[in-house]
């Protein structure tokens, strides 16, 4: 079953799910593979090396905190052993097998359920920075191209993308993510209690959504609101 049609029987998404769903709506996430179960390493990975190897199930956001993921995998007999080991730790959950962006300017992009506002897009600097600084805005979806300059403009670290000390992040492709997160949101918000993407890395011609999350509302306080 494809991630939309998951989210709209209200059934919790792993991460590669949630990548396959914002990547439908435009969001640039990595290259990756998903191995479910006992499938077997194709003999040559689709994409370059080094590589990040993560489980991903639904039940599992916090995948860091468990020993989750695998990061600098550089060669075949590296991917073998850490493939090999997570399904040791988690046995029976998919693993997902994706290129390991290189570091970049990092924000975070999410979507929240908000009782009084509806469904709202939040944009803040991502990474150790959002606890850090709390430095995140918000606006009610839909957002226009006005609104999404905005938003970055108004962030503390703006300067980031400004070339602030040879730092070089492009504007543009943040806020052609935020736009594709605000169309994902006015059609799918009502089913979406809170969605990160974090890190969004951006570079100085593209943007990747390195992680992702996606909580669901209650089934029935999604169904009441949808009408």
């Amino acid at each position: 079953m494809k991630a939309k049609d998951l989210l709209l029987s209200c059934m919790p998404l792993a991460e590669h799910q949630v990548k396959e769903l914002v990547q439908s709506y435009g969001v640039p996430v990595p290259q990756r593979l998903v191995l479910e179960g006992d499938e077997s390493l194709p003999r040559r990975l689709p994409f370059p090396y080094p590589v990040a190897v993560k489980v991903s199930d639904p039940q599992i956001l916090h995948k860091s905190e468990v020993g989750g993921v695998r990061l600098g995998i550089k060669n075949r007999a590296q991917l073998e052993r850490a493939v090999s080991s997570m399904r040791e730790d988690f046995p029976g959950k998919a693993v997902l097998i994706e290129v390991q962006e290189p570091p970049g300017v990092e924000a975070i992009v999410g979507l929240i359920h908000d009782s009084a506002f509806g469904s709202s897009i939040m944009l803040g600097m991502g990474g150790v920075l959002t606890e850090l600084y709390q430095d995140v805005t918000f606006r009610v979806i839909p957002i226009d191209e006005s609104d999404a300059y905005e938003m970055i403009s108004l962030l503390r670290g703006s300067r980031l993308f400004e070339g602030f000390r040879n730092f070089k992040a492009s504007k543009s492709a943040l806020a052609s993510l935020l736009l594709a997160v605000s169309r994902l949101g006015e059609e799918l918000g009502e089913r979406i209690a809170q969605m990160d993407l974090n890190p969004v890395i951006v570079y100085e011609d593209r943007c990747v959504a390195v992680d992702a999350k996606l909580l669901l509302r209650e089934r029935s306080a999604a169904l009441s609101s949808s009408g």
